[in-house]
């Protein structure tokens, strides 16, 4: 199943998990499978930025992709291919295609400043991995410090049939989605799904902007795809409200520096992954921040039973 334009719903990033020695566990990757399908995820995206993905040797990125590949089954698995270099984005890409994934994501490099060189960026990436593997814009401005506009973005879609999706992580972004799809109305841009990212911080307005879901590891992915379904309901008022009740958790996680080992910390103590180890370079919670994430958590339970512990 090839990724296209019609994906919706939830892509979780998914964290890569490792035991206290620091190496991949696999036991669980398969747990965390487990637990995004009984979320409603109807994707997922491995080797992201929170994924660690710069840490792992080619042969490790490999195994878990398949990991995820396998344990999705036949709903679509995306997989993070930047890299300094086009040879090593080829050969990932290839090699997890040929494994079975759906799509790969592509993130510009942070030297990338003018107009020109973001889409000749993209021209030579998909000149690289085939024209033949669709892809996901990673548009990060606040981590990768490249500026994308509007329509900076309906060129790139344009020039490149195989671009198929936005991974928008703007901040502030809300007015890019609307012109996004403006262009879409006024027949300048042809269909693109749109899948957020932030941690979901801004879930509940991106959705009414015109996002199809979301593409982010928050520690409660049921949440998220909550949100969605809510959303597309036209619940808006239930929509919001389970988004508030997260809202403190959410804020928390977005600590630069810390939010991965929030996150991980959160899988944890909810069954997801065995440990909230991070691969060295890698930052952990102290004592007194771990005691406000179970503070947070233990003020959550009481709008939303599955923050009990």
């Amino acid at each position: 199943m090839l990724l296209d334009a019609t994906a919706s719903g939830l892509f979780p990033i998914a964290p890569t998990p490792f035991t206290p020695s620091g190496a991949v566990d696999f036991a669980s990757v398969d747990r965390l499978v487990e637990r995004y399908l009984a979320a409603g995820a109807t994707g997922v995206t491995v080797l992201g930025i929170m994924g660690e993905a710069p840490k792992l040797e080619p042969d490790e990125a490999l195994a878990i992709t398949a990991r995820f590949i396998d344990g999705f089954g036949d709903l679509p698995v995306v997989v993070g291919v930047s890299a300094p270099g086009f040879a090593a984005m080829r050969a990932l890409a290839r090699a997890a295609m040929e494994r079975g994934a759906a799509g790969v994501m592509i993130a510009p490099p942070p030297a990338l400043r003018t107009d020109d060189q973001i889409t000749g960026y993209y021209r030579q990436a998909v000149e690289a991995i085939g024209t033949d593997i669709p892809f996901v814009i990673q548009d990060y401005p606040l981590t990768l410090t490249v500026q994308m506009t509007p329509q900076v973005i309906r060129r790139i879609v344009e020039e490149n049939p195989s671009c198929v999706m936005l991974k928008h992580e703007d901040w502030p972004g809300l007015e890019k989605i609307s012109a996004l799809r403006g262009f879409q109305k006024d027949g300048s841009l042809r269909p693109l799904s749109i899948l957020t990212g932030n941690g979901g911080l801004f879930l509940d307005f991106e959705m009414e902007r015109g996002a199809n879901g979301a593409m982010t590891g928050y520690a409660f992915p049921e949440m998220l795809a909550d949100v969605v379904r809510l959303q597309k309901e036209g619940l808006r008022e239930e929509a919001h409200n389970l988004f508030d009740a997260h809202l403190p958790l959410l804020r928390y996680e977005q600590q630069q520096g810390v939010g991965l080992a929030v996150r991980k910390y959160v899988l944890m103590r909810r069954g997801f992954i065995a440990s909230d180890a991070q691969r060295k370079p890698g930052s952990a919670l102290t004592p007194a921040a771990r005691d406000e994430v179970d503070y947070l958590l233990a003020r959550l339970a009481r709008h939303d039973g599955r923050a009990r512990l």
